[in-house]
């Protein structure tokens, strides 16, 4: 039997997902991109509990990755919700890119995502990317904001 607070914290981590996707289809509204972090955080420090979160963020290889990310909160919520969220995105490829290979090879283990993951083009592309635990979006995908 899960939790109350682990249930809590994901229908708030859901909501903040929510939230953050309908934010960004009706061309970065401010308000919903706002409620969509919160959220997020929120439910995340719900999942894991406060002192684990603040672990996680805190550590001291992550703190440009957490700089980002609560940046981009910041940013977004004084009102520039574009450049917050390219922070954001940022700074979430920075703080969960140990997680990446897992959630890919989780992927390919679904009936139809998995088939798609294994088309040839893709299946190296995302081999090559996300093989290495180490994966450095830098090189990759963010060249104008690498410092």
């Amino acid at each position: 039997m899960l939790s109350t607070c682990f249930q809590i914290g994901m229908g708030l981590t859901g909501f903040g997902v929510f939230f953050l996707f309908f934010g960004m289809i009706l061309f970065f509204d401010k308000a919903l991109l706002a409620i969509g972090n919160v959220l997020f955080v929120a439910g995340l420090a719900f999942v894991i509990g406060l002192e684990r979160t603040f672990r996680f963020f805190f550590q001291k290889h992550k703190m440009k990755a957490t700089g980002f990310f609560l940046g981009g909160v910041f940013v977004v919520l004084i009102g520039w919700p574009l450049i917050g969220m390219i922070f954001e995105i940022y700074g979430f490829f920075l703080l969960f890119r140990g997680f990446f290979p897992v959630v890919v090879g989780f992927i390919r283990r679904v009936p139809v995502l998995g088939s798609l993951l294994n088309l040839p083009g893709i299946r190296s592309v995302s081999h090559h990317i996300f093989s290495n635990i180490y994966f450095k979006p830098t090189e990759y995908v963010f060249y104008a904001f690498y410092f």
